[in-house]
């Protein structure tokens, strides 16, 4: 006697994170498929406040412990952020493709380069206490090298597909729009501090010259972006509430090209004739001045504005607040050079004010990023 036996096909189980049945599953709400890069903008934020602190003119017992682990957090962010970028792209390579098409999102491709070359930065600044100096220059050079060739990519890139791609509206003018521009700017400041670790000679010389270019791409592309901001607030009034905090990001390549050329001139001595060298050092001071006038008043603008949208009851939260971050980390940075060259206590004053307004920032934005991903929002489409 035999017995038959009937099996019934047990039908696929649908992916982590898709609905079964129609019924959405919990965890959709925490699907990867809606990160961007716009992502990374927190890696910038948390990186600036490590990096500001380690030269701040104020410096007190425990400061430097703190920004060390400050920039260990933003280490271990990059790397999770990374990771978590590339199982998207593998994932969901539609909607990872559709970033670079999008009016907006496309401009936060800026931010991956600049998350990387601020913890490459913080590596030589502050990790070295950590990990040493050699394994801490090996590890900058390879984040700055792969943050300086994405930064240039998405500078001729995200601009040449606004030429080409898109039509833009007057009134579409947004800080975001800096993002891909701005990246250079980063190379050439933490390019700065590689600069004195390179062989003697050619070596050191095409790295300053390097970043001076990069210098000079990223202050006109931001000055003419800039321009193009004021104008669309003269003219169409300020944006949506979701899109103020995008203002702040104009500090970005003002207060980063402060430090940048003050990081130059720092630089200077070892790699160009003394002539050069000391007309750079000039150069920092008169334009870092002009420069930092010109962020105060943006600095005072913006804070205006964020003021009345937030007693409207329209500052809402998202990933944007990560805008009040960086920007306001590269205007103390670039005070604190300044103060290194002057010794003038007005940049002093203004770096230390500055910087607790930051960590109050950082705080706030940090914690309700974490209950935004914990509870879902930060990770659904808008």
């Amino acid at each position: 006697m035999t017995a038959t036996a009937t099996f019934r096909p047990v039908p696929p189980r649908p992916p982590l994170g898709e609905p079964e049945h129609g019924v959405p599953h919990p965890v959709a709400s925490r699907s990867l498929r809606h990160l961007g890069p716009n992502w990374f903008a927190a890696v910038m934020g948390t990186g600036i406040v490590a990096n500001a602190a380690a030269t701040l003119p104020l410096q007190f017992p425990g400061l430097r412990g703190a920004a060390t682990v400050v920039w260990a957090l933003a280490a271990l962010l990059l790397v999770a952020l990374s990771a978590a970028w590339i199982v998207h792209w593998v994932r969901y390579p539609e909607h990872a493709r559709g970033h670079k098409d999008h009016p907006v999102m496309s401009h936060f491709y800026g931010a991956p380069p600049m998350a990387l070359l601020t913890v490459g930065g913080g590596t030589l600044t502050l990790g070295r206490d950590v990990i040493g100096l050699d394994a801490a220059l090996a590890i900058d050079g390879v984040l700055w090298s792969l943050g300086t060739a994405l930064g240039l990519l998405t500078a001729a890139a995200i601009p040449y597909r606004m030429f080409t791609r898109h039509h833009t509206e007057p009134a579409a003018a947004f800080g975001g729009w800096l993002m891909p521009v701005v990246p250079p700017m980063v190379s050439a400041a933490m390019g700065a501090l590689l600069v004195p670790y390179l062989p003697e000679g050619q070596f050191r010389l095409t790295m300053i010259l390097l970043c001076l270019a990069m210098f000079g791409l990223s202050l006109i592309a931001a000055l003419i972006t800039a321009t193009m901001i004021w104008s669309r607030l003269v003219h169409h009034g300020i944006p949506q509430s979701g899109m103020v905090p995008t203002l702040w990001i104009v500090l970005g390549p003002l207060g980063q090209s402060v430090t940048a050329a003050g990081l130059l001139a720092n630089a200077g001595p070892s790699a160009l004739p003394d002539l050069y060298a000391k007309g750079l050092t000039v150069f920092s001071v008169i334009f870092g001045v002009a420069i930092w006038g010109f962020a105060m008043l943006w600095l005072v603008l913006a804070a205006a504005v964020t003021v009345k949208t937030a007693r409207a009851g329209e500052l809402r939260f998202n990933l944007t607040w990560w805008g009040f971050t960086f920007p306001l980390g590269t205007c103390i940075t670039g005070s604190t050079v300044l103060y290194s060259h002057t010794a003038a206590d007005i940049f002093a004053v203004t770096a230390v004010t500055l910087y607790v307004g930051l960590v109050g920032a950082w705080a706030v934005v940090a914690a309700k990023t974490v209950r935004g991903v914990l509870t879902g929002p930060l990770l659904r489409p808008a």
